[in-house]
C-alpha cells in the first residue's frame, strides 16, 4: 500500500511559476512508478507527467516545454515544477503512483494509488 500527498498548491498569476511536491509512504521496499495528474472543472482528468523508477518520464504534449517532473528517490518524492501558469492550467492537481510501468503511462487506469490533490488556481 502507499498513501500519497501532495503540496505545493495556491494562487498565482499568470506568468508565474509553482513548484509541486507529492510525498509518497510506503512500506514497500519497491520503487514505484509515479506520475502528475490534473482534472480541471467539468472536465476529464488528463496525465501530464510520468516518471519511472529509473526517471525515465513521459509528457503530454500541450505541458512538455512548461512542466518539468523530477523524483528524488532517497526521500520518497516527486516533484512538478510549473513554469508560465496561465487560466488554462487551474485544475486541482493529482500525484499517482504504481508498481507497473506501461507504454503509456499517462492513462489513469495505470495507476492504482492517488492523493487527495492541490489546487492550481492561476488568475489573468
Amino acid at each position: 500500500h502507499v498513501q500519497l500527498v501532495e503540496s505545493g498548491g495556491g494562487s498565482v498569476k499568470a506568468g508565474e511559476s509553482l513548484t509541486l511536491s507529492c510525498a509518497a509512504y510506503t512500506s514497500s521496499s519497491a520503487r514505484h512508478h509515479m506520475a502528475w495528474f490534473r482534472q480541471a472543472p467539468g472536465e476529464e482528468r488528463e496525465g501530464i507527467a510520468a516518471i519511472d523508477s529509473t526517471g525515465y518520464t513521459q509528457y503530454v504534449v500541450s505541458v512538455k516545454d512548461r512542466f518539468t517532473i523530477s523524483r528524488d528517490s532517497a526521500k520518497n518524492r516527486i516533484y512538478l515544477q510549473v513554469n508560465s501558469l496561465n487560466p488554462e492550467d487551474t485544475a486541482m492537481y493529482y500525484c499517482a503512483a504504481d508498481k507497473t510501468w506501461y507504454t503509456n503511462s499517462l492513462i489513469d487506469t495505470a495507476y492504482n494509488y492517488w492523493g487527495p490533490g492541490t489546487q492550481v488556481t492561476v488568475s489573468s
